[in-house]
């Protein structure tokens, strides 16, 4: 007898991956609001001509197309049946889609088939009735990866498709479709597979497989497959096959180059404490028990973002695959540390990762990042600092006058006064027959009896463009209502007394005579106002703690002053105005 004779005892092995591969829409697992939809859209006998499924790897996306098409083609096991969600998985369609042999499904990956020829292929066939089937149907794999031409001569058969066909796309790039594709097609997105229903779909694989693993391992899969079935299904299968027995947590994490979580906490917390020898040797043993440092460092990143979301939502402890003592420690870190030292930690870590990557020895570049870290973490706080520095400055000499108040930080106003006041009537030639119009004009002006006021009402009216010029160009030289006179500044426009008469007239209703002088003017607003804020910077930065802080950072500059009196200007505008219980809103009625 031949080798080719002898019987076949042995079944050939088949991954977990393909072996429980969902085949109705009841199999697929965290994917609730698709199924609903498709199901209330055979039922209604809606079904769309396009199909777009989009999500990250392993989700389900080509197995969810070819249930689809199972479900269009379907007859039942008596050959009679129609479309249904619940395909039979029994009768020669099902079993031909199944096994990926059917004639009237054809499946492309486009990914090796980006060209307009091979679309081409598919509209030259469209036209052809399906052979056996129902529907003919077309299921194009990674779609995204088509050409832009190859996009163009699908467009016109995708919008007007013949009544027997049907296209399914696939695509973890949803964004690199065109919209005119898009919107052609009805779209699913495929969710992450929760941690939960995870954990039990790969209990309930391992139960049917008769293999013994731990919770924990499981949940270490999970965590490691970040959502994608079919990765934590690969991940399984090679957790079997490397213990032997139960398979535990602790080989796991030697099949991913993992550091045991509760030894990353460890190392978290030492890098924390600043205890820099300590650190370095917890990383030492991790690596020579075999984890690899890039992972070690992606595990200290992961806590650090744990830790802070904790800190904001507390509930997020409550992770299934974070074992008890774990939750217990990141939540207690969580109430301990303050988020600036978290989010300092985490944007270091990323910087770490980084170099890693690319230096020629990971091991060196994680210790490193390691004794970086550590000596950050010691720093102390920006408060802290100040008190610091608040305990070292020397006591103000004696005779100084009374303690000086700290500065603080404030952008502080302050208004040109006018040189020189006119009394007398505004700017306009008064005859017998206009002396009405003329005191009218006066009354109206005498609203802005200073520069102060003019300056406000181009405040109120909003015109940003106007108050800087004025601010910045305006050096007064004469001023009554209805007349100003002024030197122009270095930055002065051109045209401002122009425009400062034309907005001043538009909004008064009477004329304004604004007109240039070569001298004599003072200062400008923003030169008093500059002039106060240097004299104010000089006062600050004579005090003791300021000096103290610029020996510290001699880098470091005063931006802004706010004095106590702005301080109380600002609460008094801010503050709401008291109400007269003796107002009477008829009274002026």
């Amino acid at each position: 007898m031949t080798e080719s004779d002898a019987p076949q005892d042995r079944t050939q092995y088949q991954v977990l991956a393909r072996k429980y591969r969902p085949e109705t829409f009841a199999d697929l697992v965290g994917q609730d609001a698709m199924v609903r939809t498709l199901k209330n859209a055979f039922a209604a006998d809606r079904i769309a001509q396009a199909f777009i499924m989009t999500g990250i790897r392993g989700t389900g996306k080509t197995t969810t197309a070819r249930i689809i098409a199972k479900g269009m083609n379907c007859i039942g096991p008596d050959g009679n049946g129609g479309p249904t969600t619940e395909p039979c998985g029994q009768c020669e369609h099902c079993v031909a889609i199944m096994e990926g042999r059917h004639v009237d499904v054809m499946e492309m990956d486009a990914a090796s088939r980006t060209g307009v020829g091979d679309i081409r292929e598919i509209i030259e066939s469209v036209h052809y009735r399906a052979a056996s089937a129902r529907y003919k149907i077309y299921i194009i794999d990674e779609v995204h990866m088509l050409s832009t031409s190859a996009f163009n001569a699908l467009l016109k058969t995708l919008e007007e498709p013949p009544a027997h066909v049907k296209f399914i796309f696939a695509t973890t790039e949803i964004r690199k479709v065109p919209v005119t594709v898009l919107s052609r097609c009805q779209r699913f997105d495929l969710r992450r597979i929760e941690p939960e229903d995870q954990i039990a779909l790969l209990r309930k694989i391992a139960t049917s497989e008769g293999a013994e693993i731990t919770d924990d391992a499981l949940a270490l899969i999970t965590r490691a497959a970040e959502g994608s079935a079919r990765d934590a299904q690969s991940l399984l299968d090679q957790a079997i096959s490397h213990g032997a027995g139960e398979t535990t947590a602790e080989q796991v994490r030697a099949m991913l180059g993992l550091a045991d979580r509760g030894r990353v906490l460890d190392l978290f917390d030492m890098i924390l404490k600043g205890q820099a020898a300590e650190a370095l040797r917890e990383l030492s043993s991790q690596y020579a028990d075999g984890a690899d440092p890039m992972a070690i460092l992606r595990d200290l990143a992961e806590i650090a973002h744990w830790v802070s979301v904790i800190k904001i939502t507390p509930d997020a402890a409550e992770d299934p695959t974070v074992g008890p003592d774990e939750r217990t420690r990141g939540a207690d870190m969580a109430e301990a540390l303050p988020m600036r030292v978290l989010t300092r930690l985490w944007q270091m870590l990323l910087k770490a990762l980084e170099e890693v990557s690319m230096a020629p020895n990971a091991m060196m570049a994680a210790e490193m990042a390691v004794i970086r870290l550590t000596h950050v973490a010691d720093l102390p706080s920006p408060e802290e600092l100040v008190r610091k520095l608040d305990g070292q400055t020397p006591p103000p000499p004696a005779g100084g006058g009374g303690s000086r108040p700290a500065p603080t930080s404030q952008h502080t106003h302050a208004q040109g006064t006018p040189t020189q006041t006119h009394a007398g009537p505004a700017g306009t030639t008064m005859s017998a027959g206009n002396t009405a119009v003329a005191v009218a004009a006066e009354e109206a002006l005498s609203h802005y009896p200073t520069f102060d006021h003019v300056v406000e009402l181009i405040r109120r009216h909003r015109d940003a463009k106007l108050l800087v010029d004025v601010e910045d160009g305006v050096r007064l030289a004469a001023y009554q209502p209805g007349r100003i006179e002024f030197e122009p500044g270095p930055n002065a426009p051109q045209n401002l007394a122009q425009r400062l008469a034309s907005r001043l007239q538009a909004w008064t209703g009477n004329r304004w005579a604004v007109t240039l002088v070569n001298e004599g003017g003072a200062p400008t607003i923003a030169e008093i106002r500059d002039a106060e804020e240097n004299a104010l910077k000089e006062k600050a930065t004579a005090l003791p703690l300021v000096q103290a802080v610029l020996q510290h950072f001699p880098s470091a500059k005063i931006t802004d002053i706010r004095t106590p009196k702005a301080l109380a200007a600002e609460a008094e505008a801010d503050a709401l105005p008291e109400v007269d219980e003796e107002w009477d809103p008829f009274e002026d009625s």
